[in-house]
């Protein structure tokens, strides 16, 4: 039940810039149109993975993809993202609203493997510090990196240990 609202391309290029140099899979969870995915896969990240509940939205990303002759290179599922196993994800990004994210700060602990990477568009991770922030406003996104630790083996946020502060809450004001 979160509102569709596309990424800019500000947003997306500060989304690579925080992916620079990882080339494992990328899923995006609540892809939308599905840029993000495709200019992950021209940026190397492969495989290049979105999840979209809305059956529109995957279309017009399949449509995206095709025109953009990755078609064939991108893949875009019809599927809630809390039904995606990320245990074999080292890259992933979100763009959600706030009311979903303490939720899934949960599903992100329990199932991404150490060395993992978060990107989070729009809205910070509420309990995790972030490693890197990147742009302004509502083009700013967070970087977040999985490190092992907790029972089971279980992935943790890492403790900041990067000279970026933790943004202030864009809903505060």
């Amino acid at each position: 039940q979160v509102p569709y609202v596309g990424a800019s391309v500000r947003q997306v290029e500060h989304v690579l810039s925080l992916l620079r140099g990882r080339y494992e899979k990328l899923e995006d969870l609540g892809s939308g149109d599905g840029r993000i995915v495709l200019a992950a896969h021209r940026c190397g990240l492969r495989p290049a993975v979105g999840y979209e509940l809305n059956p529109w939205l995957v279309g017009l990303a399949r449509l995206h993809a095709w025109r953009a002759g990755c078609a064939g290179s991108v893949c875009y599922h019809r599927e809630d993202l809390w039904k995606v196993s990320l245990r074999d994800c080292h890259n992933v990004c979100v763009f959600l609203a706030p009311s979903v994210l303490p939720l899934l700060e949960g599903k992100l602990q329990a199932e991404l493997p150490e060395g993992a990477r978060v990107v989070s568009g729009r809205f910070p991770l509420p309990t995790w510090q972030p490693v890197a922030v990147v742009g302004e406003g509502l083009d700013r996104v967070w970087a977040y990196d999985v490190h092992g630790g907790g029972p089971g083996g279980q992935a943790a946020p890492a403790p900041s240990s990067a000279l970026v502060p933790r943004a202030p809450d864009p809903q505060a004001a």
